[in-house]
């Protein structure tokens, strides 16, 4: 590819890009790419496409972008960071990036009162980190299996000031903790492995296996979930799990076998049911 002016390299690569994604995506992909390497707002790159590439090491940086996003890395990964609730987040190949679909469970979440908080499987800290930023007087526990996505959480927790509220903890789930909590929440791995198959490049080859697929019908991380969390449960303390959104009927009835009460299925903005909610008794 040919660096010529910034027009020039925007409509190449928008082309490019809609080689595997709807022309309106391209265009903003391409955009933010542009303004990764620039270093610009996109309100400036759009009254500078006239103009040819600056000196120095923009150039580059923007084939590099380019050349990656077209091996179908994840744009969160090649910029290093993904917008989420109104906060962005730093994002490698360890974690997942935050969807606007887990928004929901934030929404659910924020709708009651809580001052104890667990985050199960926290990944980037995206939840957790966002909880713990609505609400300045809770304190919180976030667990996950892979130190370097703590690593990643932790930056995280610190970029937006919640790191002396929140507890980081190598566990798988629940192992080693204690006490009791009036919110625990979780995204946990639900892709089942039929449907993992027939993901995107972006996710099989970009982002932790772990982190989407239990493999099977992908109700295994539920059941580790939801079979321990009345232990850990205030009375009336809430769980929420984001689920897929085939599996609303599945995972309420794991819930009401657990003994939780008030369980209800939330849809997402889109009428797909995405968060299962119930409390402890």
């Amino acid at each position: 590819m040919s660096i010529e002016t910034l027009r020039d390299s925007y409509a190449t690569t928008r082309a490019m890009l809609s080689e595997f994604m709807l022309p309106n995506d391209a265009e903003r992909e391409a955009r933010l790419l542009l303004c990764h390497a620039l270093g610009w707002s996109a309100a400036s790159l759009l009254t500078r496409l006239s103009e040819p590439w600056p000196a120095g090491d923009a150039p580059g940086r923007f084939i590099a972008a380019l050349t990656a996003r077209m091996d179908r890395q994840p744009l969160a990964q090649i910029v290093g960071e993904w917008p989420f609730y109104g906060r962005d987040f730093r994002v490698t190949s360890d974690t997942l990036t935050p969807r606007p679909d887990t928004e929901t469970l934030i929404e659910h979440a924020l709708a009651g009162s809580f001052t104890r908080l667990l985050d199960l499987g926290t990944g980037t800290g995206a939840i957790a980190v966002t909880l713990l930023a609505e609400r300045p007087s809770a304190t919180g526990v976030a667990t996950d299996i892979s130190m370097t996505a703590l690593e990643i959480a932790r930056e995280n927790a610190a970029l937006h000031g919640v790191a002396d509220r929140l507890t980081l903890t190598h566990a798988a789930w629940f192992e080693g903790l204690a006490g009791r909590y009036d919110l625990i929440v979780s995204n946990p791995p639900y892709v089942t492995e039929a449907a993992y198959a027939t993901l995107a490049p972006e996710v099989t080859r970009w982002e932790p296996r772990l982190a989407l697929t239990p493999g099977g019908d992908g109700l295994d991380a539920y059941r580790a979930i939801v079979n321990t969390a009345p232990a850990y449960l205030d009375t009336g303390g809430r769980l929420l799990v984001e689920i897929g959104h085939d599996q609303g009927q599945a995972v309420a009835a794991l819930f009401a076998a657990a003994g939780l009460a008030d369980i209800a299925v939330h849809p997402d903005i889109n009428g797909a049911d995405r968060v299962v909610a119930g409390r402890g008794q």
